[in-house]
């Protein structure tokens, strides 16, 4: 029975939780990380009770610099050894960049940038002495090319397919893994948040579900990137992103996060 522990961010709900659950599902321990501790505690007496396993809970907000630390050091103290570090939490944000609130756009660079790589720090060093371990960063398609009206939410996933990437590589002849998993458009709150509803970006959707099923068995598997919850036609227009005249493109992402 695999007894691996997996820390996960975001796990209140959309892919965050079904990451949970899947490993869960494997006997696998978890330490499950987000803001509504409400949401969390509901999830630990699901996966308790369904997989007898140990779930812990940690509360924390990640726009809050201090949070990861305060989080490796709760995980160090109750003396939880992570196997696999799944960096899930994240958020978007529809508008204009020059309209949009910046306190915002900080919050999501905090939240989808700086937390996401200060948890990597902390934890990888534990990975690297014992020669073990796996991460995954949850990236997104939208890391492959600009994004009018979105503009800090695409630039900071492409910072974390960069990002993955370069680690990756840093750590090739170890038992070390770094994946970055790159869903589309998911049927999660991200949409509603992100005030995405009734874009053409979000005209269809798949369940989070499939894109964390393909996302923890790539990072099982050590791969490197993966594209999950698209479409054969977004697929093939993702293939042929570099080949597209750049401002082409851009007019397309613009006129895709337009609301009907």
């Amino acid at each position: 029975m695999n007894r691996k522990v997996a820390l996960i961010t975001g796990a209140s709900s959309g892919t965050g939780r079904e990451f949970a659950r899947i490993h869960a599902a494997k006997g696998g321990d978890l330490v499950i990380i987000a803001r509504r501790e409400d949401k969390l505690n509901e999830l630990k007496q699901e996966l308790e009770k369904r997989y007898n396993i140990k779930v812990k809970v940690i509360a924390k907000d990640l726009n809050l610099l201090q949070a990861p630390v305060e989080i490796y050091n709760e995980v160090k103290k109750a003396g939880i050894q992570v196997d696999y570090l799944i960096n899930n939490a994240g958020f978007g944000g529809r508008g204009y960049f020059h309209e949009r609130p910046m306190e915002s756009d900080l919050q999501m660079i905090q939240v989808n940038i700086v937390a996401l790589t200060s948890l990597t720090r902390l934890f990888l060093p534990d990975f690297v002495k014992r020669n073990s371990g796996k991460i995954m960063n949850v990236s997104s398609t939208a890391s492959l090319m600009a994004g009018p009206l979105q503009a800090v939410y695409y630039a900071s996933k492409a910072y974390v397919t960069s990002f993955s990437n370069a680690i990756a590589q840093e750590l090739h002849g170890t038992n070390i893994t770094v994946t970055a998993l790159l869903p589309g458009g998911m049927e999660t709150e991200f949409a509603q948040a992100a005030d995405l509803v009734n874009t053409p970006l979000f005209a269809k959707t798949v369940s989070p579900y499939v894109v964390a099923k393909k996302g923890y068995d790539s990072m099982l598997e050590g791969k490197l990137n993966v594209i999950s919850g698209v479409s054969a036609s977004q697929r093939v227009m993702i293939g042929m992103t570099p080949l597209i005249p750049k401002k082409v493109m851009l007019k397309q992402i613009y006129q895709m996060q337009q609301k009907k």
